[in-house]
């Protein structure tokens, strides 16, 4: 039970290491580097996406459904695409369009926004810890205790600059360095506490673990197309978004591949 407490805690160091930065660094980041880190991000949950959670899922299924083993796989997918598109809705954020949410733009810092962001999608990485861990634990076949430590590296390396991404534009508008480290490290929090509810959760609904696994899959590319994919891309013309991108998703490929 130890290395899943680990296990899970390991993306939430990663954020607080990340909103450290705040302390040595004396300048925000630039566009550049915050397009280099957010497409990293973005290659690395892509690639948990596809090689821990719903690779596993339909793996779980072949035995029993033949070639019918992708029906769970796709049906969590799409649901855990539904679930963040309506918490889209309901949690203001920078890539909202409604007329509230406009309203809301105008009134709160971009800054802060950007903390709602980055909580926001916090939480689909937090239940994709907690499902892949819950697997381990509740005898999921395609699942070991490898994988799970894989996929927690890979969500803690790219947690690392989200929040240097928070911690340091927070002090650049003149919130103490405490206060923006704290700031940062709250945006992770909900990680480790979505892992133990999801972890909690799926022991009683062990039949439905493939579901889980892609619907956790499902937030997370949703988080990718509607987050990230707009941040490392915004303004002029480049490519280092899209170079950061592979890196990330080969990170997080060797990584299962190699633990798993």
């Amino acid at each position: 039970m130890n290395e899943v407490i680990h296990g899970i805690l390991i993306p939430f160091l990663g954020t607080s290491l990340g909103s450290a930065c705040v302390f040595p660094m004396k300048n925000t980041l630039s566009i550049r580097v915050q397009r280099i880190l957010t497409g990293f991000a973005a290659g690395v949950m892509t690639a948990a996406s596809v090689w821990s959670l719903l690779i596993p899922a339909i793996g779980q299924n072949e035995e029993s459904m033949g070639k019918l083993a992708f029906v769970p796989a796709a049906v969590g997918f799409l649901i855990g695409i539904t679930f963040l598109l309506l918490l889209d809705r309901l949690i203001p954020h920078l890539h909202m369009n409604s007329d509230k949410a406009e309203g809301l733009k105008a009134k709160l810092p971009k800054n802060i926004m950007m903390l709602l962001a980055v909580t926001l999608h916090n939480i689909p990485e937090g239940m994709a810890v907690g499902v892949v861990y819950a697997g381990y634990l509740y005898g999921g076949s395609e699942i070991t205790a490898a994988g799970a430590l894989a996929l927690s590296l890979g969500i803690a390396i790219q947690n690392f600059p989200e929040g240097a991404i928070i911690s340091m534009p927070l002090k650049a508008e003149g919130m103490s360095k405490p206060g923006a480290f704290i700031s940062g490290v709250i945006s992770g929090a909900v990680e480790p506490i979505g892992a133990l509810i999801t972890i909690a959760a799926a022991g009683f609904v062990i039949p439905a673990m493939p579901y889980l696994l892609s619907f956790a899959a499902g937030a997370m590319i949703y988080v990718v197309v509607e987050e990230l994919i707009p941040e490392m891309s915004s303004g002029e013309h480049s490519n280092v978004g899209t170079i950061s991108f592979a890196a990330g998703f080969v990170t997080m490929m060797i990584l299962d591949v190699a633990l798993g």
